[in-house]
């Protein structure tokens, strides 16, 4: 076994901070190409392996699993945050966590939140105008906190504070772009952007502590996330710190990666007329004859799809999984290892910190054809088949796979096929995109569309 794979040479104590944090994709790119599926760089006094082959992603995320666990970063910040809720737990205290929340999540549950979904889309759309220039970005987040809020709090959220939630947001993503500053400067020192961050994390707690106690009492019979935590407290079997993690956790990662991804593909459509122009055209067909069916509310002008419809959509579902390919929101994974591992001939040292980069594995040449290409097609069956299961992670995979992957793929469905049976949406913004990668990645500039009326 080699002693260590190859890797990029860094500088004292940093080593290669500096060249990670000032472009994230563009050197995960660099060490793929230059040093092949294992490759081994230093984040200041951490050693980092990253994993680029899809059967080493299998391993670790799946046939292996136990043998490397969440990654313990030792930031303050990010505790701070998330604390111990399902993305950062681990061991016998996470599985605990999922097994209770997983009835939030099942598909029968979110078949019934689907009418909801379509209510809060609608009324966001019946505020847009013929010609007006929107960003993007911004009205589909708000939907997407309005709508994991009602479904998974049980709660409804005022304009108001969505518009509070997003603007803490701000502050809390800029704490973890990289920075080869940030990197070396402790979480409890006053700096600026400390000050802010958890200034911003104070609020959007306030706002999580007056949903909880808004709905104390009021859960009996009832199957949001909120409720199920709170009999559990009831039980003693959660503390109030357990319910402010996994209730914060779920507003933060519940909305963000799936108005990402909305944003995203709408920003792709926008690029390729020929995307846009089938799009229209299933969802035209689709939504078109849904409008006989028992999904359409007698004398309703504005259709609102049903689960039923929801599962014609192929070709927006194509779309929404290749734009999680190209631009995927999680853009790379982390564990470390709970034991010295032997991968690709290398040794991976116990304690290690893994990494499994979406962002490459999703565009290698290896395992796709014409990366670069946004092709929705790629995901007909008979194409997706031939490839590697593991090329392609958006969610994760094994017993960690996002718990609300089924929920966000719905609500995407759901919010993209409205939006695109009412609107075509002309691309005002540079096509090629400025990525920002903090926790998720945001892009830099506002993505903005003109609004043409159908």
């Amino acid at each position: 076994m080699r002693a260590q794979p190859p890797g990029p040479a860094g500088y004292p104590v940093v080593g290669n901070t500096y060249h990670y944090a000032r472009d994230p994709l563009a050197f995960m790119d660099a060490v793929r190409r230059a040093y092949g599926d294992v490759a081994r760089f230093t984040l200041g006094p951490v050693d980092a392996y990253m994993l680029s082959n899809p059967d080493d992603v299998e391993r670790v995320l799946v046939t292996e699993e136990p043998t490397f666990r969440k990654a313990d970063f030792a930031d303050e910040a990010v505790e701070a945050l998330l604390g111990k809720g399902l993305l950062l737990s681990d061991g016998v205290f996470w599985e605990e966590q999922r097994h209770l929340a997983q009835p939030a999540f099942n598909m029968g549950r979110i078949s019934g939140l689907v009418e909801m979904m379509t209510e809060k889309t609608a009324a966001t759309l019946d505020g847009w105008t013929d010609g007006e220039t929107v960003n993007l970005q911004l009205p589909i987040a708000r939907l997407t906190v309005e709508i994991i809020v009602e479904a998974m709090f049980g709660a409804g959220i005022d304009e108001r504070t969505v518009r509070t939630v997003q603007d803490n947001l701000e502050p809390l993503g800029a704490r973890f772009e990289p920075d080869p500053v940030r990197f070396l400067t402790p979480s409890w020192m006053p700096s600026a952007g400390n000050r802010e961050y958890y200034e911003a994390l104070s609020t959007l707690e306030g706002i999580v502590e007056d949903l909880i106690e808004r709905r104390r009492g009021t859960e009996t019979g009832r199957t949001d996330l909120l409720s199920i935590l709170l009999r559990a407290q009831a039980r003693g079997d959660q503390t109030d710190r357990q319910l402010r993690d996994e209730m914060m956790t779920m507003l933060l990662a519940g909305h963000d990666t799936t108005a990402l991804t909305l944003t995203y593909a709408f920003h792709q459509v926008g690029c390729h007329p020929e995307v846009e122009r089938r799009l229209h055209e299933e969802v035209d067909r689709v939504l078109g004859d849904a409008r006989t069916s028992e999904s359409a509310r007698s004398g309703e002008e504005r259709l609102r799809p049903a689960m039923a419809d929801l599962r014609r959509l192929d070709y927006t579902e194509r779309v929404l999984k290749e734009t999680m390919r190209v631009l995927p929101p999680v853009y790379t994974l982390f564990r470390q290892a709970n034991a010295d591992v032997r991968v690709g001939g290398y040794r991976v040292p116990k304690d290690a910190l893994v990494m499994l980069p979406q962002w490459v594995v999703h565009r290698d040449p290896a395992y796709w054809d014409d990366p670069e290409a946004f092709d929705p097609d790629r995901w007909l069956p008979e194409r997706a088949r031939l490839r590697h299961r593991y090329a392609y992670f958006p969610f994760g995979a094994g017993p960690r796979h996002c718990i609300g992957k089924q929920f966000s793929m719905v609500e995407a469905k759901a919010i993209a096929s409205m939006i695109a049976s009412r609107f075509s949406l002309e691309l005002r913004s540079d096509r090629e995109l400025s990525l920002r990668p903090s926790l998720t990645m945001h892009p830099r500039d506002p993505i903005e569309v003109r609004l043409r009326a159908r």
